[in-house]
């Protein structure tokens, strides 16, 4: 009998705050724990993940973001204020210590041990100046092309 094909996971991570952070990256850590082939493509603001002097200070918006919890019914308005986005970030931190949830930079580090394939876009790091260098360790860099070519197989695509 042949090997069975491994299920493959190709994940875009499009955003750059800390509650859109964890989503891709627990996602990817679990299905290779699971035993399944996973690739991350960074790409506008995702790239931020992988960025090594961002990926430790990721922060939240208040600001039209409809599920942030607040005291006062009107969130948006609130969210303009000064300091709205550290409280929010500090708030977020806060929950996430709470359930004993890695950081960002531990959960890439997670993923790059379970061999997730991680790719920043390339067009999107010439286009903000960034270098490989500027890239958490075992994060290549690569186009739409190398990521497609992964997600053409894959039996899970996300857009996140």
């Amino acid at each position: 009998m042949g090997t069975e094909k491994k299920k493959r996971m190709a994940i875009v991570a499009s955003k750059g705050t800390l509650d859109m952070a964890y989503p891709p990256l627990i996602l990817a850590s679990t299905a290779a724990a699971m035993d399944a082939e996973v690739a991350i493509f960074f790409t506008l603001y995702g790239v931020d993940m992988v960025n090594k002097h961002k990926n430790g200070r990721l922060q939240v918006s208040p600001i039209a973001n409809p599920a942030m919890p607040s005291p006062i019914p009107f969130p948006n308005i609130i969210g303009v204020l000064p300091g709205m986005t550290p409280m929010a970030t500090s708030m977020m931190k806060g929950m996430i210590k709470k359930i004993n949830w890695p950081s960002i930079p531990e959960l890439l580090q997670t993923c790059i041990e379970a061999d997730v394939k991680m790719i920043a876009c390339a067009p999107t790091l010439e286009m903000t100046d960034l270098k490989k260098e500027d890239l958490v360790e075992g994060v290549t860099v690569g186009g739409a092309a190398e990521f497609l070519d992964f997600a053409f197989d894959a039996d899970i695509t996300l857009f996140i």
